[in-house]
């Protein structure tokens, strides 16, 4: 068979729904290419190693890759995908550039292509993420092994958004909490808040391929019986009471759901946001101090801010 190598030049604030958009349309795996990794400054507390070869990575911005099979609804489907990245804008998303250019690919070399990308890599104090055909050993005996398969996951789980909700699990999740993940994505927050020692948790995602593949997942990590996944707009028509609410998706979705949180949320329950570029900082904090929490935390992650906020425990 022979596939088609999509390649996308876009900006930082794009990664994430762009991935969406193309995990939609059938991709299989979406390579992540920003040049400004070759610049950063990596703090290696947690043991990562990065080999990053510059001819990789594009002069500037950012690049995916994804790959579609080359058949008679190709075209029809590149048409889709430019479409659905231009209605972005419509969201106030900066979608920079936007080249598109295809290339061809051979079965053996697309089998192989966006492997190289991924490594295991210690991202908190606990939690190790490892793709599947790694045969990775945990180095100590608190370790936390997460597994995924990024061919049918959307990423790694190691995006800068990924790991400052997971450190925020790390440090705030307590045996017996009840944790709602909402735009659970490869349900990576699910599987680690689990592992971290949460009771249950319930798993929600309005698109289908999200849905199957947190269900995939949370199977491959032997944690089934402990994570509901469910088709749901976010928090719409649940009534559940948790003790976190972890979200890490788009600031504009944020705030269409900030006030359901609150509701829901136990008094004294705490709400994860992640996603959150630094130019939509101020206006998550205020929508969030609006609708009645208590910002308790702002972390940064680069270009990346994850903010902790509280029900207070006398709820108003």
């Amino acid at each position: 068979m022979k596939w088609t190598e999509l390649s996308i030049y876009t900006t930082n604030e794009a990664i994430e729904p762009i991935s969406n958009i193309l995990h939609e349309a059938g991709a299989s795996g979406v390579v992540i290419e920003d040049q400004q990794d070759l610049f950063t400054e990596r703090d290696d507390e947690f043991g990562e190693i990065y080999e990053l070869n510059p001819e990789d990575y594009p002069e500037e911005g950012v690049r995916l890759k994804a790959y579609l099979p080359v058949n008679s609804f190709l075209g029809e489907t590149v048409s889709e995908i430019k479409q659905a990245i231009n209605n972005l804008l419509l969201y106030n998303i900066d979608i920079g550039l936007n080249k598109i250019t295809l290339s061809e690919v051979n079965e053996e070399d697309w089998a192989t292509a966006w492997k190289k990308y991924y490594k295991p890599v210690k991202i908190s104090e606990r939690i190790t993420i490892t793709p599947t055909w790694e045969d990775y050993q945990p180095v100590s005996s608190d370790e936390l092994i997460i597994e995924l398969d990024p061919g049918m996951a959307f990423g790694t789980g190691t995006h800068p958004t990924t790991v400052l909700s997971i450190q925020a699990l790390e440090r705030l999740i307590k045996a017996e909490d009840v944790v709602l993940d909402v735009g659970c994505g490869s349900g990576v927050l699910s599987i680690a808040s689990i592992l971290l020692g949460a009771e249950k948790v319930y798993a929600y995602d309005l698109d289908d391929v999200a849905v199957q593949s947190t269900k995939l997942n949370v199977k491959v990590n032997k944690v089934s019986d402990y994570v509901t996944v469910k088709q749901n707009n976010l928090l719409d028509h649940i009534t559940i009471q948790p003790n976190i609410i972890v979200a890490n998706i788009l600031a504009e979705i944020i705030l269409r759901f900030e006030r359901d949180a609150y509701r829901l949320l136990q008094p004294g329950g705490m709400f994860i946001t992640s996603g959150i570029i630094q130019a939509k900082r101020q206006q998550v904090e205020s929508g969030l101090e609006a609708a009645g929490f208590e910002i308790m935390e702002v972390n940064q992650m680069e270009d990346w801010i994850s903010i902790i906020a509280k029900k207070p425990e006398e709820s108003r």
